[in-house]
C-alpha cells in the first residue's frame, strides 16, 4: 500500500499534495501485469516518488514568484509497448483546500 503523505513529506513536502486522476494514470498508475506486458519493471511506489522527487526539486528551485509551476521528469509511458523513459510535463499548483489550507496539486498541464 502506497502511503502518499508520508512520501511527500520525505520528498520535502510541508503541505498535503493530491495528485489528479489525469496525472496519477499517467505519471504513477502501473501494475505487475504492465510491467511483463512491457517487458520493464516499475513499480507505483517508485514512479510516485519520481514524481514527487521531481515537483519537489522544482519548487525548492523556482525563482519565480507564483501558484504555479511546470516541471518535467522521465517516465516510461503506459502504453503496452514503450520500454524506454520519455520526457513529460506536470504543473503544480498551490491553492485552497477543502477547508482553506494550503494544498498541493499535482496535474497535466492542460487541467485546471
Amino acid at each position: 500500500m502506497i502511503d502518499p503523505g508520508s512520501m511527500a513529506k520525505e520528498a520535502g513536502f510541508k503541505w498535503p499534495v493530491v495528485l489528479t486522476a489525469g496525472a496519477w494514470g499517467d505519471c504513477v498508475a502501473w501494475t505487475d501485469d504492465d510491467s511483463q506486458q512491457q517487458k520493464i519493471h516499475q513499480d507505483q511506489p517508485g514512479r510516485l516518488w519520481d514524481v514527487l522527487y521531481m515537483a519537489s526539486f522544482a519548487v525548492r528551485t523556482n525563482k519565480s514568484s507564483g501558484d504555479r509551476i511546470l516541471f518535467e521528469l522521465h517516465r516510461v509511458p503506459k502504453d503496452g509497448r514503450s520500454m524506454d523513459a520519455e520526457l513529460t510535463t506536470l504543473k503544480l499548483i498551490v491553492g485552497p483546500g477543502d477547508s482553506s489550507e494550503a494544498v498541493i496539486t499535482i496535474l497535466l498541464p492542460h487541467e485546471d
